[in-house]
């Protein structure tokens, strides 16, 4: 008898690398800081497999000097002391920030606009886990699970909704939009992505602009949000909007809670029009306890775990690596921040 074979090793997340058709072109100042290769700087952690990232990429690491031309920053907020390194370092000319999502330095990243360094994020880094947590809150809510994970007793009452064929709204067309796509496919769904800028993108059955949300509300059977939260996308899903979605419709939320007004989701959820809500994120965050998206029977909230860190730290250290590459020039930035878009 022959020893069992070994198992096969667990396949890992990756990075999706949206298909050039739904990039957005970066407008690129004038610079007036050159991308010269030279140290690279980890503020505030270095953590292990950070600095192994950068390692591996043939980068120098070495603590913040007046000789450091790169800098990787590994905390979610800090704007202003990322702001007070920057002024004291005129000599850095590339900046990676930690997570897809740059609305906490977004009045940082607006001052930057003609300073002439490269920024650059994780958009599209930590896609696949994050489609995967929107995948199943929309399947979660389509079978009645808040209600049903509560039950004591056998109740068979019938209810319950299939995925297949439906209609999804998909407000974004990142890396999370283009990967969820991916993985809506084999559920035979109707898919329209709104994105801000013009130009279809592969695997949606058809694509919209911000200007259409309305009209494609209409028929939504679930919405799932997947946009970046900037200035003019902030309460996009407000009363007017939910008012449109038909009734029964579901709403999943992934990308950032500023997105929704959360006292008209809240009515909308209380009164039966929606047929129920799927958050990661929320405004405000963290949810206080006792507010009435916890007591709504219809609704899931996942304390904006989408992806968790034992999903981000091999991802974002994959995204310091390819950047650490680009700056030592060879190839393009991966997620540059348009920095007059904000994201």
């Amino acid at each position: 008898m022959t020893d069992a074979a070994a198992p096969a090793p667990r396949a890992r997340h990756r990075v999706v690398r949206g298909a050039p058709a739904i990039e957005v072109a970066v407008p690129v100042p004038a610079v007036s800081v050159p991308v010269v290769p030279g140290p690279i700087a980890i503020l505030p952690n270095a953590e292990p497999a950070f600095v192994a990232a950068v390692e591996r990429a043939g980068g120098t690491l070495a603590p913040l000097s007046p000789a450091t031309r790169g800098l990787v920053w590994t905390a979610a907020s800090g704007a202003d002391e990322l702001a007070r390194v920057l002024d004291a370092h005129p000599s850095i000319a590339w900046v990676q920030l930690p997570w897809a999502g740059v609305d906490a330095f977004a009045p940082l990243i607006a001052s930057a606009a003609g300073d002439g360094r490269v920024w650059t994020s994780a958009k599209g880094a930590y896609a696949q886990p994050v489609a995967e947590h929107a995948l199943m809150l929309v399947l979660a809510l389509l079978r009645e699970l808040p209600r049903r994970v509560t039950a004591t007793a056998w109740y068979a009452d019938e209810e319950g909704r299939t995925l297949y064929g439906s209609h999804v709204v998909i407000v974004g067309a990142g890396g999370i939009a283009v990967e969820l796509l991916r993985l809506l496919e084999p559920f035979g769904v109707r898919t329209t992505v709104v994105r801000r800028s013009a130009g279809a993108v592969p695997r949606a059955t058809r694509t919209v602009q911000t200007a259409q949300l309305g009209d494609v509300l209409a028929d939504a059977d679930v919405v799932v949000l997947a946009a970046a939260l900037t200035a003019g996308s902030r309460g996009l899903m407000g009363a007017d909007q939910l008012a449109r979605m038909p009734r029964g419709a579901l709403l999943v939320n992934v990308a950032r809670g500023g997105l929704v007004d959360t006292d008209a989701l809240v009515t909308a959820l209380e009164s039966g029009h929606l047929g129920g809500a799927g958050l990661d994120v929320t405004d405000p965050e963290p949810l206080p306890t006792g507010h009435p998206l916890w007591q709504a029977q219809n609704c899931i909230v996942t304390p904006h775990v989408a992806d968790t860190e034992e999903m981000t730290v091999p991802l974002f250290a994959e995204r310091i690596s390819s950047n650490v590459r680009s700056f030592l020039g060879d190839g393009d930035f991966e997620g540059r921040i348009d920095l007059l878009a904000g994201y």
